[in-house]
């Protein structure tokens, strides 16, 4: 491949689903870029609550009023991802207290993996930073709608209670 681009930027993640802290850290992101590609990949730790397409289309719904967004499905190594896409950037969001450590060590292995790849860390705001996924999937059958729109963009408060209906109703 040709030389990688200053001028684009990868987020990779599980999104399932995309939080409110996530598309904080998309939303400043793209502002620093001319192209920002948002990378849905999986991940064999985590038992997704929606599949790849369903993330990509919450994730274009809840980033519609973004421009320059791109939004792809990846499978492998997240950095080889973001070299596929031609990038020399890429994003991590990050909570300050439980992301730390395993974001750094990822970080290191990443250099040696590719050190024509540069990791930015991107904390979300101060509000959203304790947001994750998996606390919405463990809130999400006790939490109202209300509750969830703390935390989720409002399509995705939709789909999650969909979705919670969709698992109560089999035996």
């Amino acid at each position: 491949m040709s030389e990688l681009s200053p001028r684009l930027a990868v987020y990779p993640g599980s999104f399932d689903p995309i939080t409110l802290g996530h598309l904080d850290v998309i939303e400043r992101s793209s502002k620093l870029f001319d192209r920002f590609i948002i990378g849905v990949g999986v991940n064999i730790e985590k038992q997704p609550l929606f599949d790849a397409s369903e993330r990509m289309a919450l994730i274009r719904e809840a980033t519609s009023h973004l421009e320059n967004i791109e939004i792809r499905q990846f499978r492998g190594l997240a950095v080889e991802f973001v070299k596929r896409c031609g990038a020399s950037v890429m994003i991590r969001g990050v909570r300050p207290i439980t992301d730390i450590p395993a974001e750094l060590t990822m970080m290191m292995a990443n250099r040696r993996l590719a050190p024509e790849v540069e990791t930015l860390f991107m904390l979300a705001d101060g509000e959203l930073a304790h947001v994750s996924s998996s606390l919405i999937k463990q809130i999400a059958p006790l939490a109202g709608d209300a509750e969830l729109a703390r935390f989720l963009p409002p399509a995705v408060v939709a789909a999650v209670r969909g979705k919670i209906r969709e698992g109560s109703d089999v035996d």
